[in-house]
């Protein structure tokens, strides 16, 4: 049976997951919508204005879609970090591994094209979005922003020369006012009961002004982190604006310490149900899902939580942690998921343990020298 690679080849990109993953598979694809634009060096900041160079393969065997994978570079990254490395996203592949190599040689030549010298993923498309391979807790049904691969992907990469680094979990909790308080001791109770300490909804009427603090917390507190690199306003508006329509102000907010932005905690409904029940695209029956999910809701998702650096220490997680558990049961939530958190952040692990959540799922990144 013939194998064939395209190059930008969006349709069949696109279709992968559909062509080789169970209906019933906990794989939840992204939104057709927000695939084109990720991937359009034209739109997307990371390669319009921050000089990366991306592309993307499908493979094709007798003319069905087996494979994809992006590969792209990050300067920024590199800069920072003092790498040359290229990365690969959106992994997806049948149990294949003629394919599999296929699309790592044409990775492995555009990696060393552009004079790096190592491949390392996944990362859909930073790491401050989708990043990892699904390793272990294959079970376990992703939350927005958490990926789902099959158990042969890892085994794939190994076999294409991969190793695997920099392990990572995500995490679910149950909610209720038992968990938010178990969050609570002297220093959170002070932080409560302090005026100085205000506490501001990320409501969709100033929704850009609280995102554009948002996006200072996050830098801030997140400037020591591995991997991590500064979002630009115009990153984290691509990366993040159209939560403006999803947001739900009662589980989101903003901390601020006499006036000026301390903490953030993004939280938002988790959208899966909404994705799998329209296929990814926006058709004649988008809305009545959307709605459909909205009034079923009872899983939320924890993006990020961050608090700035010269405030660290002081209880502010957990405090911010606490509200937020607080309002998501008040609004009849009862999970709420975490995206990753690799193994060196024992700070937010420390909170996983006091909140009593349980491991969803278990992540590497895989690193190849090239």
């Amino acid at each position: 049976m013939s194998l064939e690679l395209r190059e930008r080849d969006l349709d069949g990109f696109f279709e992968v997951p559909f062509a080789i993953y169970p209906a019933d598979s906990p794989y939840v694809t992204p939104m057709r919508s927000d695939l084109d634009r990720y991937l359009d060096p034209a739109r997307n900041p990371l390669m319009r204005d921050g000089g990366g160079r991306l592309t993307h393969f499908t493979a094709r065997r007798d003319g069905r879609p087996v494979g994809r994978l992006v590969v792209h570079t990050h300067p920024a990254s590199n800069l920072r970090h003092g790498t040359r490395r290229c990365q690969f996203g959106f992994f997806d592949c049948d149990d294949d591994i003629e394919a599999a190599r296929a699309l790592f040689a044409r990775a492995e030549a555009f990696a060393r094209d552009q004079g790096c010298d190592e491949l390392v993923g996944s990362f859909n498309l930073t790491a401050m979005q989708q990043a990892g391979v699904l390793t272990d807790g294959f079970d376990g049904v992703p939350y927005t922003d958490m990926v789902w691969g099959p158990p042969h992907l890892p085994r794939l990469l190994e076999a294409c020369g991969f190793a695997a680094t920099f392990p990572m979990s995500t995490f679910e909790f149950d909610v209720g006012p038992e968990t938010a308080d178990r969050l609570l001791g002297p220093r959170q109770r002070a932080i409560l009961d302090d005026p100085d300490w205000t506490w501001t909804p990320i409501s969709r009427r100033h929704f850009k002004v609280r995102f554009e603090e948002a996006r200072q917390c996050l830098n801030d507190g997140f400037s020591d982190n591995p991997m991590f690199v500064p979002l630009t306003p115009a990153e984290f508006d691509f990366q993040a604006g159209e939560m403006m329509w999803i947001v739900d102000p009662a589980i989101a907010s903003l901390v601020h310490y006499k006036g000026r932005p301390a903490g953030v905690v993004i939280c938002i409904p988790d959208l899966n149900p909404f994705q799998k029940a329209v296929k990814g695209r926006f058709g004649p029956t988008a809305l009545f899902h959307f709605l459909k999910a909205r009034l079923r809701r009872r899983r939320a998702v924890i993006i990020f939580y961050s608090v700035k650096q010269a405030l660290h220490g002081q209880g502010v997680n957990g405090a911010m942690l606490h509200r937020v558990t607080r309002a998501l049961h008040e609004r009849g939530y009862r999970q709420c998921g975490v995206t990753w958190i690799s193994d060196e952040n024992t700070a937010s692990l420390r909170q996983m343990e006091k909140l009593g959540a349980r491991r969803l799922h278990r992540l590497h990144l895989f690193r190849k020298a090239i």
